[in-house]
């Protein structure tokens, strides 16, 4: 196993991800022949173009001391706390021709959190790092109700939605994941530190970029398809139309996974890419907890309907209506000028204020009938 997790580490280092010709070759020949390969210029094509520039970088072991010493490992397919059946939305898109959906070689995680257990069940909160104080109260209302029902937060750690949704799942005691666009042992964005730390201490931190590397603006995109695919599915809080919280609902729609867009103000540009997606069908709207979690979580977890108030005259047929409706509240009336007025028959219309009465909407006195409510 020390063999393996060496090999994974070095295919690591060797190719920027998204590396699907790689990963084919590591299933083939298994991680250690492919980096003895790879170390040796014997590969195919499609891995030599991913690897050639870097494979003289034998920093394995440097990676892994790297990693232990700011408290971080390196999860493998061969461990058991490998997240296959999440993962496994990405290696079936990527069959399919989707180059960018390659799945990762390993994963340096930094936390207590098992990654098998933590992502069993759990929900993607993304959105605009420019965000509205609309934005980051829905966000922060969503992490926390995700986090109190036992679902775990995933999101990217940046300014904006995805602190908001990681602070709201942290102050309910819930577990969350960071997946970041750089090495674990460097908290990025620097604001986010305290956060990260916090989420290092009682969730995961995640990322398949080996320790040291820096962010890059490639990093992000690329990063954010394990963001869709680690989670369920995916709720965009707020985004712009072109954002990178776009890119993972496009990741996570293109992945068959649900996605879910949270309507806002007409007037707000951080509200116009999820109005987008709504108006397009791509994601389905909601705007509550328990409408999030009937979108993407199991099966069973259904949204109450919202009641709508009750009024006294529920319930009444509509020849009733137009007799209730014909009463004045104040200025008593003639049955017969209530039957002009409802074009009811004035039999009828009798019979029905009679049953008014009974009902406490109509009452009758010395010069005629009045409505009661």
């Amino acid at each position: 196993m020390d063999d393996v997790r060496l090999a994974r580490a070095f295919l690591l280092r060797v190719a920027e991800p998204p590396a699907g010709a790689l990963g084919g070759f590591v299933d083939s020949v298994g991680p250690v022949a492919a980096a003895a390969a790879i170390r040796a210029g014997e590969v195919p094509d499609g891995v030599r173009e991913e690897t050639v520039a870097r494979k003289d970088f034998a920093r394995a072991e440097a990676d892994l001391v790297a990693a232990q010493h700011c408290g971080a490992r390196l999860v493998v397919p061969e461990d058991d706390e490998w997240p296959g059946w999440p993962l496994l939305a990405l290696a079936n898109a990527f069959r399919g021709g989707k180059r960018w959906a390659a799945p990762p070689v390993a994963l340096w995680v930094r936390g207590p959190a098992r990654l098998d257990e933590a992502l069993h069940r759990a929900v993607a909160v993304v959105g605009a790092r420019s965000a509205t104080s609309y934005g980051e109260h829905v966000a922060t209302e969503f992490g926390h109700g995700l986090a109190g029902a036992g679902v775990t937060v995933v999101s990217g750690a940046a300014f904006g939605i995805d602190g908001a949704a990681h602070r709201g799942a942290l102050h309910a005691g819930g577990t969350t994941v960071a997946v970041l666009a750089c090495g674990v042992d460097r908290f990025y964005p620097a604001g986010h530190s305290a956060m990260l730390g916090r989420i290092a201490a009682t969730g995961a931190v995640l990322s398949e970029y080996p320790p040291g590397t820096p962010p890059a603006k490639h990093r992000f995109l690329v990063r954010n398809r394990l963001i869709a695919a680690l989670a369920a599915g995916t709720v965009v809080v707020e985004a712009g139309i072109r954002s990178g919280a776009r890119n993972t609902a496009s990741s996570t729609a293109q992945l068959g996974k649900p996605l879910v867009a949270v309507p806002g103000p007409v007037t707000s540009a951080m509200s116009l890419g999820c109005h987008d997606l709504l108006r397009a069908g791509t994601a389905t709207l909601a705007s509550t907890l328990d409408e999030v979690m009937e979108a993407v979580g199991q099966i069973g977890d259904l949204a109450p309907r919202p009641e709508s108030p009750t009024r006294p005259t529920d319930g009444l047929g509509d020849q009733a209506l137009r007799v209730h409706e014909a009463l004045g509240p104040r200025r008593s009336r003639e049955a017969e000028a209530v039957s002009a007025e409802a074009g009811v028959p004035l039999e009828r219309v009798r019979a029905l204020l009679t049953e008014l009465e009974l009902l406490g909407l109509a009452a009758r006195g010395e010069e005629g009938w009045r409505r009661c409510t």
